[in-house]
């Protein structure tokens, strides 16, 4: 436990620090975000820097490569690539808007193409050397479809990759809820321990990510210095799904996650009932829009949705407890 409180530790003073230098080299180079004239109440945010996403990523990979184990450093630097990849999509597509100085940057099609060429490597690496069971969460059983999960898998990249990248539309929201997220992950992944997969790596990146998130924070919540960008957000789904993947976790990742899950479904439940009746269910999507625009400050939304996945978390973990 000495090695990942560590890391927590370790890798928010980091990502505090780069906070530092990186956030006026993006003011610097005008790397500001720009934003949608009918969001009224993100008037303030214009040129905020974006991309900043990059801090949380640069630390937490540095220091889950320099603490992991040497037996399992090749799965570490797997999970890393894999949070690295979806995070050089992300700033690919948050350079391209900068540089256009509007709010669109890769097409749709090419975001998704990238997104699903990194989801299928890594998806096949996955299969190819037996990370092929998962947890039923609630159930204590254990599934393994072998090469059948190869499209579950995929699946499971693009999904919360884009959740997560939905629900990043608040100060501090995405990185809020995230690191909440990994602190259960991480319990979970201990209680049930070395039975099922090695333990040490995926605890590792987890508690990494929780400090590197934190750190971010300093900077993120309300009113925020810097947003973390497609960078950060595509990232963050790119690392909690590796790593729930590996670990056999996919399955908690809409239970614990339900906020990500929440804020997916609102905007695809938005656009099939405005196209069929020309009306629409929420004021604005994603939901987190809905709710600010019905009154809530952007404080408490990212306060309450980090209580709903915490209480999920805890849910999952007395679950596990109970019958481990």
């Amino acid at each position: 436990m000495t090695v990942y409180i560590s890391a927590a530790l370790l890798s928010f003073g980091i990502s505090v620090g780069a906070g530092f230098a990186v956030i006026p080299l993006l003011k610097k180079l005008k790397a500001g975000q720009n934003i949608l004239s009918y969001v009224k109440e993100h008037e303030y945010k214009s040129g905020t820097p974006a991309m900043g996403g990059i801090i949380f990523v640069i630390s937490a990979t540095a220091v889950t490569l320099a603490l992991s184990d040497k037996t399992d450093f090749r799965l570490a630097a797997v999970i890393c690539v894999t949070g690295a990849s979806f995070a050089a999509v992300g700033f690919l597509d948050d350079l391209l808007k900068i540089k256009r100085r509007r709010n669109e940057g890769l097409k749709h099609y090419q975001k998704i193409s990238f997104q699903l060429a990194v989801a299928l490597i890594v998806s096949v690496y996955a299969c190819t050397r037996g990370y092929t069971a998962v947890k039923l969460p609630f159930s204590g059983k254990v599934a393994d479809a072998g090469w059948w999960m190869l499209p579950f898998y995929t699946f499971v990249f693009i999904s919360t990759t884009n959740c997560v990248n939905l629900t990043d539309g608040l100060d501090g929201l995405a990185a809020g809820v995230s690191y909440v997220y990994f602190l259960f992950l991480a319990a979970i992944i201990l209680i049930y321990g070395n039975g099922f997969y090695r333990t040490d790596t995926f605890v590792l990146s987890c508690f990494s990510l929780v400090g590197a998130l934190v750190g971010f924070l300093i900077f993120n919540t309300y009113k925020a210095k810097v947003f973390m960008g497609d960078t950060g957000s595509l990232s963050i789904g790119g690392f909690l799904s590796a790593i729930s993947i590996f670990s056999g976790n996919a399955l908690f990742i809409p239970v614990i996650g339900i906020t990500f899950v929440f804020t997916g479904i609102s905007v695809i439940a938005q656009v099939i009932y405005y196209k069929r009746t020309g009306k629409r269910i929420f004021l604005m999507a994603p939901a987190h829009h809905h709710f600010q625009m019905k009154g809530a400050s952007e404080s408490k939304i990212a306060f309450v949705y980090k209580i709903i996945t915490a209480a999920m978390g805890a849910l999952c973990v007395l679950a596990a407890l109970g019958g481990n």
